[in-house]
């Protein structure tokens, strides 16, 4: 018998695509299943980015790049973080991945040593607290409820500081909230980081783009901190290519080359064709995802009108990204033939069993009284799925 590492034992399976993967299971048994699990567009990618790639098939771009990247793709998220973000990251400073999941792993290993602390607000996406306990590094996480519109503020932060503080990993707007964070809290943020210069923020900017209610900021924009920060971007969320797999950060000088190192022996660089095609992404205007946003919040409204037509559940308002994350605790310890909801990992198994409707349990994520929707799907589809949460939830006593 093999014996497994001790790492993989103490890692949780992704929640994500464990619920996508059980979705998948009953859909081949013949069972209708709405699966509102994945944070997926379920748009195409835009024809001139296909094009961009058929043409660097064409013209052989098949053989080994860079570790970080292409010169000129990371020349194109320089101009990128310039005309979106209005910041100044040199190609240097720049390094592509497969995935911003790996950006994320590579900053993790650079920075953490076994027993450095992590700052990690809650709610958070799943893969942060895993990948903190691959680098044996000690998660703290402070908790922002619905109540708080799931954010920290500067004084949250400071209270969990620490001499053994190293990091800071969040995301604005937020997986799985949906939040998005004001250029005045993260000047609260900022105002922190100042005071803890041994802090490093890792500011997850993926959903920059899908912002329904305001202008996206990223927290690299003030100056006092800028040598404290990685921002963490990649293509998957608003250019739909979640297939093609490239992320990226801007980051400190060193702190990017680490990343560069730590890659090069884990994947070196990400697909040659993927980066082209990126080029294409970074290179257009944003105005160009403007139906695309439109579609994710129309889709947000009417999701947001159908939860908050079901007694029990709490909901609040998400600026960005494509998801809600209702608060589901009233239903706790009630039944149904039998069973009890007595979690949240109840509470979503109530709603794939008899309401055949995938969601994900917010105890992934760091708030167990929650669960997570995402309205990448179409409004039929999603009209269907709150009509049979709905009339699941109603079976409850």
């Amino acid at each position: 018998m093999f014996l497994l590492s001790d790492r993989l034992q103490s890692m949780q399976e992704s929640a994500t695509i464990a619920m996508a993967k059980k979705s998948r299971e009953l859909k081949a048994l013949g069972k209708d299943v709405i699966s509102l699990s994945l944070g997926e567009p379920d748009f195409h990618t835009p024809d001139f980015i296909k094009h961009a790639a058929i043409e660097a098939l064409d013209q052989n771009f098949t053989t080994y790049t860079p570790v970080p990247g292409y010169d000129d793709l990371r020349e194109s998220i320089s101009r990128k973080f310039k005309r979106d973000n209005k910041l100044n990251y040199s190609k240097e400073q720049i390094v592509v991945s497969t995935g911003a999941k790996q950006s994320i792993a590579n900053l993790v290993l650079s920075l953490i040593n076994p027993g450095d602390e992590v700052i990690i607000p809650a709610p958070y996406w799943v893969s942060y607290l895993e990948i903190v306990k691959v680098a044996e590094g000690v998660p703290v996480i402070i908790s922002a409820g619905i109540e708080k519109d799931f954010k920290i503020s500067g004084d949250d932060l400071q209270a969990a500081i620490t001499d053994k503080t190293k990091l800071l990993m969040f995301s604005t707007p937020c997986n799985p909230t949906g939040s998005v964070y004001s250029k005045e809290e993260l000047k609260d943020i900022a105002r922190v980081l100042e005071k803890n210069p041994h802090v490093v923020a890792m500011s997850d900017e993926i959903y920059e783009h899908i912002n329904f209610d305001g202008h996206h900021e990223s927290l690299a924009q003030f100056d006092q901190i800028y040598n404290q920060v990685v921002t963490v971007n990649g293509v998957s969320k608003a250019w739909a290519m979640t297939g093609w797999r490239l992320g990226y950060i801007g980051a400190p000088k060193a702190i990017a080359e680490a990343c560069d190192k730590v890659q090069g022996q884990f994947t070196s660089a990400t697909s040659s064709i993927t980066q082209r095609a990126a080029i294409a992404a970074m290179d257009a205007n944003p105005l160009v995802l403007q139906d695309m946003i439109a579609a994710f919040k129309k889709r947000r409204n009417l999701v947001l009108n159908g939860l908050n037509k079901i007694p029990g559940l709490k909901v609040n308002h998400p600026e960005g990204a494509f998801y809600v994350f209702p608060n589901c605790a009233a239903y706790f310890n009630k039944s149904y033939k039998g069973k009890t909801i007595n979690t949240a990992d109840d509470f979503c198994m109530f709603l794939l069993e008899e309401a055949l409707v995938a969601c994900v349990s917010g105890e992934a994520f760091g708030d167990p009284n929650c669960f997570r929707i995402s309205y990448a799907a179409s409004e039929p589809t999603l009209k269907t799925a709150i009509e049979r949460i709905e009339a699941a939830l109603l079976q409850l006593q």
